[in-house]
């Protein structure tokens, strides 16, 4: 059923991004005068076809859902009748070629815009970005943040939860940052800024990172309580259920929450003997925790979540949503903050400053896709935006194959006055071609290696 979740999910996302990246390339074709044979969404068998007649555009759904095409009248891709020969894409002016072909990743960027907007407009829940006790020896440390803490904002980026926090601080750091600025309010509500110093190393792995800087948010004792209990994980295969709690571990008494975090963290692939306290009576129960590759180390994981009391749920939540107009320029400044940053860490991986670790496969983005779904409407929009972003920066490089590609060949065509020739276009597609091929069986073999981890 997981599968078959995170399947389904990952589906509607690539299948909505596509749509509207080929429907640019579409709907500017038209208004160019092209002719437009065929839009389809996916490859291979057609499963679903409509054309209203013979000299209008097929629409069609095919059996692939990993992509799409606008197949166009082009005296390239075989003979057209002389008729449509005015219509043909090859006969346009460069300008029209140039705004067909962008149109594509432009329209993603678009849809991110959109979705960024939705998200602020509809708001999300989150928890306050207040920090817990500070590790010594940590860079949190060494900035000077304190216990109780509260960020206001990174780099002038206004972030109302934890995870818009320490999601600016590591995509920052990721991207080569080595001084990160971020705005914090005391207890007194007394506003001051620590500075973040980074090097070139804690650019490398995320998960290192993560531990580098030591951020951890401020949370009371809770007692050692199960609130959800995820799927697939050891918690559920042991018989566990949300409200159960952990009285000892091996005999030990597990006095709160984080106690038993630790001891999790401790006995990777070890079975613990648990004592539980279920509808007030004691029951024996044994859990093995899965074990997890954290940078080099390796720690237990049981998959659950820890009970919290509602009312305290909502004093350490915060809701943050603008209206309709004030979120215009916040989302287009989120969607030029992540493209910017997208950038900067593929250029970063091409230079060895970045490791390819932080390159994401078809089995991670379906894995995504399926974690923000099942976290509600605004992770699984905040999710799909980030993926279009990706997928517009993605087709705008000047790679051949790729949509900036052909806009290379067209900027050349500019400069020399005649297209570039199809014998040298061909020759450069082929090496796009293997670029591609190569950076997807990275991708995959990063995404296997996961799934080992």
């Amino acid at each position: 059923m997981d599968l078959l979740h995170t399947l389904f999910y990952f589906i509607v996302a690539i299948s909505v991004l596509v749509s509207i990246h080929e429907f640019g390339h579409f709907w500017v074709a038209r208004k160019a005068g092209v002719k437009v044979l065929r839009f389809s969404i996916g490859f291979g068998k057609v499963l679903w076809s409509y054309q209203t007649n013979p000299d209008a555009t097929e629409y069609v759904i095919s059996a692939i859902p990993l992509g799409g095409y606008v197949k166009m009248v082009d005296e390239r891709e075989g003979e057209v009748n002389e008729a449509d020969l005015p219509y043909a894409f090859n006969r346009q002016s460069l300008f029209a070629r140039t705004a067909i072909v962008a149109a594509g990743p432009i329209f993603n960027l678009v849809l991110a815009v959109a979705l960024f907007w939705s998200v602020l407009v509809i708001g999300e829940m989150g928890i306050k970005p207040i920090l817990g006790a500070v590790e010594p020896g940590t860079l949190a440390a060494s900035a000077g943040f304190v216990e109780g803490d509260r960020i206001v904002s990174v780099n002038d980026k206004v972030t109302p939860t934890w995870t818009e926090a320490m999601s600016v601080i590591v995509t920052s750091a990721l991207d080569g940052e080595q001084v990160i600025k971020v705005a914090v309010k005391n207890a007194d509500d007394q506003e001051n800024i620590r500075t973040l110093n980074l090097t070139d190393r804690d650019s490398e792995n995320p998960d290192v990172l993560y531990q580098r800087l030591g951020f951890k948010p401020w949370s009371p004792k809770l007692l050692p309580i199960i609130g959800k209990v995820l799927p697939d994980s050891a918690t559920l295969a042991a018989g566990l259920q949300q409200g159960d709690l952990i009285v000892s571990a091996d005999d030990i008494a597990m006095g709160d929450w984080m106690q038993w975090v630790f001891y999790v963290k401790s006995h990777a692939g070890v079975a613990i003997n648990l004592l539980i306290e279920r509808d007030g009576v004691r029951l024996p129960v044994i859990i093995t925790p899965k074990s997890v590759a954290i940078g080099q180390e390796t720690e237990g994981k049981v998959g659950a979540s820890v009970y919290i009391p509602e009312e305290l749920m909502k004093s350490v939540s915060v809701e943050y949503a603008l209206s309709p107009l004030a979120a215009i320029p916040v989302a287009l400044e989120t969607t030029y903050y992540y493209s910017i940053t997208s950038l900067k860490m593929m250029g970063r991986m091409l230079i060895g400053k970045a490791s390819v670790e932080n390159l994401s496969g078809p089995i991670s983005i379906a894995q995504y896709a399926g974690q923000s779904a099942t976290m509600g409407l605004v992770p699984f929009l905040k999710y799909m935006a980030l993926i279009s972003v990706s997928l517009g920066i993605l087709n705008l490089l000047p790679i051949p194959v790729l949509d900036g590609g052909h806009l290379l060949f067209f900027a050349i065509e500019g400069i020399k006055g005649s297209p570039v020739s199809e014998r040298v276009q061909i020759f450069f597609q082929q090496i796009g071609i293997a670029l591609l091929v190569s950076l997807m069986a990275l991708a995959m073999f990063l995404d296997v290696e996961r799934l080992f981890q």
